[in-house]
């Protein structure tokens, strides 16, 4: 074999390699999220918190049972998501902690927006007094790609509960109810979507990754030993 044909043989092995690791890679960046999605589930089947209990962002995706009060006028309508195929808001009150301090967002559903008033809000029913809220743990209610900060208001893109502690001097834990059950909200509603892992994705991206190393090997075999052979070939 020739320099050159050594030198083709090695870059082809390398990209091959290359290749072929990245289809790896992609098989276990999939297997990583069945992991955390396993680990998320195993949280959630353990007996629910009461507010009692709460602590901390150690205790992610856990089940809670809450007692508290609404902190109504702190309401905050997070714009941009859709439900069931219709435009809307989804509702995050503050929840005042029964024999606490401190307080907690609670994503509380979610609630049509006017078609004709983008700043029109609807109608919501605030149970007064102490109210019953079931849910489940999350870091920070749901989140959409934003561009800078965002401003103040009732009506927002996102919601940071540090950031939303300091403007409204609430003592806010570091985590958020996403509510399932509980605390009459007059028709909101929570068909919350079910936490997209990308599993897809990282397969199709293997299978690319993969076919190209199977075309790189391919195009060498064909290039470098069958094409020359059936051009020495007699006609």
């Amino acid at each position: 074999m020739t320099a050159r044909g050594w030198l083709v043989l090695v870059a082809a092995l390398v990209a091959a390699a290359i290749t072929a690791r990245l289809g790896v890679w992609q098989l276990d960046r999939a297997q990583q999220k069945i992991d955390l999605q396993a680990a998320i589930d195993a949280e959630g089947a353990r007996p629910p918190l009461t507010h009692a209990e709460l602590a901390g962002p150690d205790q992610l995706h856990r089940r809670v049972q809450l007692r508290g009060s609404w902190v109504p006028e702190r309401t905050v309508w997070l714009d941009n998501r859709p439900m069931d195929g219709r435009a809307g808001f989804y509702v995050v009150t503050p929840l005042r902690l029964a024999g606490r301090s401190d307080a907690i967002l609670v994503q509380r559903g979610w609630a049509p927006r006017d078609p004709v008033r983008r700043d029109h809000l609807p109608p919501l029913v605030t149970p007064p007094g102490e109210v019953e809220v079931v849910g489940r743990l999350a870091a920070t209610p749901s989140r959409l790609y934003e561009l800078g900060e965002g401003g103040g208001g009732p009506i927002r893109q996102n919601l940071d509960p540090a950031t939303f502690a300091v403007e409204t001097g609430l003592p806010l834990l570091p985590l958020t109810v996403v509510q399932t059950a509980g605390a009459d909200d007059g028709g909101l509603l929570r068909h919350w979507p079910a936490p997209d892992l990308g599993l897809h994705k990282h397969y199709g991206y293997a299978f690319q990754w993969f076919a190209l190393c199977a075309l790189i090997l391919a195009l060498y075999v064909w290039f470098q030993h069958l094409r020359p052979r059936l051009r020495r070939q007699p006609a």
